[in-house]
């Protein structure tokens, strides 16, 4: 890799999880403080705990009923115009729901589609499993650098051997800038990159900052 080149993050979301967002408004400071350009995938939370359904509490298994709709959309518009949709598709679908509260129903996501410039037809995805395969195919790629036992975010860089460094996270808020933003991309590189490191943690002590 040149000395000019960026380094590609691929990030794996769920536009339904309030964590990841936070992380991926993280990942566009990083990209303004480090040479570095986020490829961004989607994964599934539905996905993820379809077949746990019963571990779960009530209160979440009612918040994934709407977890299909969202991602099936994503998935289409990728697959319809190119993985480059995906990121202003991500950051107008995140907006209605984290920062306005917005439901996720079919006008919430006709509004945020038309914001990235995509057709309202790609709606009709949410309530249709015609990209469902599709889906399990990205999901799977960005769950399996990683474990089943994590969630969304995930977020992969090509380490110096070759071999890519994977991990879950991080989880943050509110979504650091600038020099704090570098500060957290430098030092989650250094630990992740470390043969045998697994994790760092503390318990949260305060919900997403939507700043």
């Amino acid at each position: 890799m040149s000395e000019t080149a960026k380094t590609p993050a691929d990030f794996w979301f769920d536009p339904l999880c309030p964590w990841a967002w936070m992380t991926s408004r993280w990942m566009l400071e990083v990209e303004k403080v480090r040479p570095v350009e986020v490829r961004w995938h989607v994964m599934s939370l539905a996905v993820l705990n379809e077949d746990r359904l019963d571990e779960l509490p009530e209160e979440y298994r009612e918040l994934l009923k709407t977890a299909w709709g969202p991602v099936r959309v994503c998935i289409a518009a990728e697959q319809q115009h190119g993985s480059e949709v995906l990121g202003p598709l991500y950051t107008a679908l995140g907006t209605r729901f984290h920062h306005r509260g917005l439901e996720r129903t079919r006008e919430t996501i006709v509004d945020a589609l038309a914001e990235a410039g995509l057709p309202a037809e790609l709606a009709d995805a949410a309530d249709s499993d015609a990209y469902d395969a599709e889906l399990r195919a990205s999901h799977k790629e960005g769950i399996d650098l990683v474990g089943q036992e994590v969630g969304t975010p995930v977020i992969a860089v090509p380490g110096h051997d070759g071999d890519q460094i994977a991990f879950f996270g991080p989880v943050v808020t509110p979504a650091p800038k600038g020099e704090e933003a570098a500060k957290l991309w430098d030092g989650t590189l250094m630990v992740a990159s470390i043969p045998g490191f697994y994790e760092i943690k503390r318990t949260r002590t305060q919900g997403p900052i939507f700043d």
